[in-house]
C-alpha cells in the first residue's frame, strides 16, 4: 500500500501538490529507531557500557593549583611548580586556658605528642596570643603533598586528642586546623554527599515519575534514560579530562544536569505520545507524531541548553570550562537517547509501557472507543482562565512578585568561600578554625608572597627580605603575628607568610592584602625580583583573583547566552516578540535566584527554613554559574510550551485559543518535569558543603518560579497582551528556514473540531512508511 501524496508548501508559500512531505530531524531519527529497534537498543547499551568502562579505565585527571587559580594566585603557584617546590600541608594547634600562661605546659606535651608521630617537619614553637591566654604551635606533614593517604594525618588527629583527652577538667581548650586536617574532612564529605544526592534524587524523580504515569514501566523509562546518560558522560568526561582537567565537583553537577535533563526530555516524549493514544490515534500514529513534535522540541531545547553552556568557555576560569565539558556531554547524550532509544523502546512495547499499573495513581485514561479525548487539563484551564480574561493585571503583579523576590540581589556579596565556612555550623573543625582565627588573625590561612630571583643569596635579596619583614612585624594594624620566611636556594624562591588582620575575608583583611600587594612587595621586594616576577597568592588573595576574574568575565558570557538564545528562538519560532520574551522571562528567573540565594545565605532570611545558615557572601562562582544553567534549563518549558502554542495556531486557531489550547496541553508535562527538577536540585540543598547548598536552594527555587508564576501566568499574559503581534517578523528576515512545528505534511488551516482534537492527515501508512493495517482513510484509522 503506498503513502498518498500530500499537498506540501513551497518558499513562495504556494503549495506543491503531489510532493511527499518532508519530515524533520526528530521525525527522521525516531523512524530509523522504531524500523530498526535492535540495533538501537543494543547499540545505545554498547555504547554505555564502552563510555563507562574506558573513562573508568582512565579515570578523572584532576587540575593542578596553578590551573586552578587565575592572575597573580596563578603565576605565584606556577612558580613554585616549576620549581617542583612541594609545600608539605601545614597545620595549627591552639592551646588556651583562661589563666595567662596557663596553657604552656600542654603546649609542650602537644609538640611532644606530634612529633612522636614521626609524621611531622618543622615543629614551631608555640607563638603566644596578645592577652597571652594562648599559644599557636604550627608543624607540617611530612610525605608527598599529593598523597592521598589520610593515616598519617589521623595519627596526628590521635595524638593531639589524647592530650585535650587528657586536660579535659583542666580549663585547657585545644583546637586543631589545617590544611591536611581540611582534606580529610573534605574527602571524606565529598564521597558522602554525591552517594546521597545519587541514591537520593533517583528515587524521588521515580516516584514523581510514577504519581505523574500511574506505571512502573513508563515511571522507569526517563529515569532509566537519564542514568544511563549520565554514566555515558561521565565515561567520556574522564577520557577529556587527559587534555582538559576536570575538577572533581563537576561530577555532581553533571549528575544534577543529567538527571533534570535526561528526565525532562523523556517525559516531554512519553507525554506527548500518551496524549495522542488518549486522543485516539493508534500507537504507531500516537508516536510518529511524539517524534515530529515533541522530538522537534527536545532537539531544539537541548541545542539551546548546550549552547548556553558553552558561554561557560568564555569566563577564563577553568571550573567553568570544566562545567561547560560536562554538561554539554550530558545534554547531548541525553537529547540524542530521547530522539533515538526512546521511540525504539516505546515501538517495541506497545501498550505494555502502561504495566505495572498503581491504583489511584497516573493520568487520563486511553479513550479509543470513539477516537475523542476528555477535556485535558481542567486544573490548568481554572487558573488559566482569569489570566486570560485580564491579562494586562496579572502581568502587572507576577512581574511585581518576580521583581520583588529579585531585590535583595542588588546587595549580593561574592566570595570565594574559604573551607570552614563551606563546613556546616558546628562542626569540630570549623569551630577549631574560628577559634583560632579570631586569637590569631590569618594564622590558619596568612597570605603568601613568592619572590623568584636571580640569586636569593645575593646580600641584597637578603637584606629586602630581611626589611620586608620588619615592616610587616611593626604595622600591626594590617598584619597578624608569626611571620615565616622559607628560603629555597637551588630554586633561588623564597616564600613569606603574611598573616592578614581581621577574620581573613573582612573587608580589614582585603584592606591588609591590598596594602600587601600595592604597596609593600611593589616597594620591598619587586626592585630584587627576577623580572619582576614576586607575587601574593593565599586563600584570600586566591578568592579575589577569582573574583575579579568572574566580574571580567560575567559580561561576555551574557552578552553570547543572550545573543544565541535570541537568533535561536527567532529561527525556531520566527517571531522576534517570542524571542525578545524568552530573554526577559529567563531573566526574571535567575534575577529571582539570586535574589533568594542572597536573602538566604548571605542575610540569613529564613535560613532555617532550608536547613542552613548565613555566611555573609554567595560562593564566588555561583552567579554565573546559576545563570548559565537556568538560561538553559528555563529553554526546556519555553521551547516545550510556545512549540505547542505556534502548532495550535498553525492549526488555524486564533491566538487567544492558541495560547489556551497550548498552556493546558503542557500543564501536566511541564508541572512534572518541574517537580522532578526542584526535587532533584532540592537534594542538593541538603548536602553538607555550603555551595551546594547555595546551587541547590537557587535552582530549585528559580525553577519552581519558572515553571509556575513566569510560564502558566507571565507567559500567557504577555502574549495576549500582544495578540497577533506574537508572530511579527521583519519582511527583511522571511528568508530564514522555516521550521514546522507539528506533524510534517498536516495542513495548517485546520480548524480544531469541538472537543479539541485536531484531524490528521496523510493516513494511508504507518509511522515513517510503513503501511497500517486494515485502512488507508483517515475516518477509518480515527476509528
Amino acid at each position: 500500500m503506498r503513502r498518498p501524496s500530500t499537498p506540501t508548501t513551497s518558499r513562495s508559500g504556494r503549495e506543491v501538490p503531489g510532493r511527499p512531505p518532508r519530515q524533520g530531524l526528530a521525525a527522521r531519527l525516531g523512524g530509523w529507531s522504531t524500523r530498526h529497534r535492535k540495533t538501537a537498543v543494543f547499540g545505545w547499551l554498547l555504547f554505555v557500557v564502552l563510555a563507562a568502562v574506558l573513562g573508568g579505565m582512565t579515570g578523572l585527571t584532576e587540575p593542578t593549583d596553578s590551573e586552578q587559580s587565575v592572575r597573580d594566585s596563578a603565576r605565584a603557584t606556577a612558580i613554585l611548580e616549576e620549581a617542583g617546590i612541594d609545600e608539605p600541608p601545614a597545620e595549627s594547634v591552639m592551646v588556651s586556658s583562661a589563666d595567662k600562661d596557663g596553657w604552656r605546659a600542654t603546649a609542650r606535651e602537644v609538640v611532644r605528642a606530634v612529633e612522636d608521630t614521626g609524621r611531622v617537619e618543622n615543629v614551631s614553637d608555640p607563638l603566644p596570643s596578645k592577652d597571652g591566654k594562648a599559644g599557636l604551635i604550627g608543624f607540617e606533614m611530612r610525605g608527598d603533598p599529593d598523597s592521598t593517604d589520610e593515616k598519617p594525618i589521623n595519627e596526628v588527629i590521635d595524638a593531639v586528642g589524647e592530650v585535650r583527652a587528657a586536660h579535659s577538667g583542666d580549663g585547657v581548650e585545644i583546637h586543631q586546623y589545617g590544611e591536611a586536617s581540611a582534606m580529610k574532612w573534605l574527602n571524606k564529605i565529598l564521597g558522602e554527599d554525591f552517594a546521597k544526592a545519587e541514591w537520593t534524587a533517583v528515587p524521588l524523580a521515580l516516584g514523581i515519575l510514577l504519581v505523574a504515569f500511574g506505571a512502573l514501566v513508563a515511571a522507569l523509562l526517563p529515569v532509566a534514560l537519564a542514568l544511563t546518560a549520565f554514566l555515558a558522560a561521565n565515561g567520556i568526561l574522564a577520557l577529556v579530562s587527559s587534555q582538559l582537567h576536570i575538577d572533581q565537583t563537576t561530577n555532581s553537577v553533571m549528575l544534577l544536569m543529567g538527571l533534570a535533563v535526561g528526565v525532562d526530555y523523556c517525559l516531554f516524549y512519553l507525554r506527548r505520545e500518551r496524549d495522542e493514544r488518549a486522543a485516539g490515534r493508534d500507537a504507531d500514529t500516537a508516536l510518529r507524531i511524539a517524534a515530529a513534535t515533541s522530538g522537534r522540541a527536545v532537539l531544539v531545547s537541548g541545542v539551546t541548553v548546550m549552547v548556553a553552556m558553552a558561554g561557560m568557555f568564555l569566563s577564563g576560569l577553568l571550573l567553568f570550562k570544566g562545567f561547560a565539558v560536562a554538561t554539554i556531554l550530558v545534554v547531548f547524550i541525553a537529547m540524542l537517547g530521547s530522539v533515538t532509544i526512546l521511540p525504539a523502546l516505546l515501538s517495541w512495547l506497545g501498550d505494555r509501557v502502561d504495566k505495572g499499573k498503581v491504583p489511584f495513581l497516573g493520568g487520563r485514561k486511553r479513550e479509543r472507543a470513539a477516537g475523542r479525548r476528555k477535556p485535558a487539563g481542567r486544573v490548568s484551564a481554572a487558573l488559566l482562565r482569569p489570566v486570560l480574561a485580564a491579562p494586562g493585571l496579572f502581568a502587572v503583579l507576577a512581574a511585581v512578585v518576580m521583581l520583588a523576590l529579585a531585590a535583595p540581589a542588588l546587595g549580593m556579596k561574592t566570595e570565594q568561600l574559604s573551607l570552614d565556612k563551606q563546613m556546616p555550623k558546628g562542626t569540630e573543625l570549623r569551630v577549631s578554625a574560628e577559634k583560632i582565627s579570631e586569637t590569631f588573625p590569618g594564622g590558619p590561612a596568612p597570605a603568601r608572597v613568592v619572590l623568584k630571583a636571580d640569586d636569593i643569596r645575593s646580600a641584597g635579596v637578603r637584606a629586602a627580605l630581611t626589611d620586608f619583614e620588619k615592616t610587616v612585624r611593626e604595622d600591626t594594624g594590617h598584619f597578624g603575628r608569626g611571620v615565616e620566611t622559607a628560603v629555597h636556594p637551588k630554586q633561588n624562591v623564597a616564600v613569606v607568610d603574611v598573616p592578614l588582620a581581621g577574620d581573613g575575608t573582612d573587608e580589614t583583611s582585603l584592606a591588609a592584602l591590598d596594602t600587601l600587594r600595592g604597596t609593600l612587595v611593589p616597594e620591598k621586594l619587586a626592585p630584587v625580583a627576577a623580572d619582576g616576577q614576586v607575587y601574593v597568592t593565599g586563600e584570600l588573595a586566591g578568592s579575589k583573583d577569582f573574583n575579579d576574574q568572574l566580574k571580567d568575565g560575567i559580561v561576555p558570557v551574557f552578552v553570547f547566552i543572550t545573543v544565541v538564545t535570541f537568533l535561536l528562538m527567532l529561527v525556531c519560532f520566527r517571531s522576534v516578540p517570542i524571542a525578545l520574551a524568552s530573554i526577559v522571562l529567563n531573566l526574571l528567573s535567575v534575577g529571582a535566584a539570586y535574589g533568594v540565594m542572597t536573602a538566604v545565605f548571605q542575610h540569613g532570611w529564613g535560613a532555617e527554613l532550608f536547613g542552613t545558615e548565613a555566611v555573609g557572601a554567595i560562593e564566588s562562582w555561583m552567579p554565573l554559574f546559576v545563570l548559565v544553567v537556568l538560561f538553559g534549563l528555563s529553554m526546556d518549558y519555553h521551547v516545550f510550551v510556545v512549540s505547542r502554542i505556534r502548532e495550535a495556531k498553525d492549526r488555524g486557531m486564533s491566538t487567544r485559543e492558541a495560547i489556551r489550547d497550548g498552556i493546558r496541553a503542557t500543564a501536566s508535562a511541564v508541572t512534572g518535569a518541574a517537580l522532578i527538577m526542584v526535587a532533584v536540585f532540592a537534594v542538593f540543598a541538603t548536602l553538607s558543603m555550603q555551595d551546594m547548598k547555595q546551587m541547590g536552594v537557587g535552582l530549585s527555587v528559580a525553577v519552581f518560579l519558572d515553571a509556575t508564576v513566569v510560564r502558566m501566568v507571565l507567559l500567557p499574559a504577555v502574549m495576549m497582551l500582544l495578540g497577533e503581534r506574537n508572530w511579527y517578523l521583519p519582511r527583511w528576515l522571511h528568508r530564514l528556514p522555516r521550521m514546522e512545528h507539528g506533524e510534517a505534511g498536516a495542513p495548517v488551516t485546520a480548524s480544531p473540531s469541538p472537543d479539541g482534537s485536531t484531524p490528521l492527515e496523510a493516513w494511508g501508512a504507518g509511522p515513517y512508511g510503513r503501511p497500517q493495517q486494515g485502512t488507508d482513510r483517515p475516518s477509518e484509522q480515527v476509528r
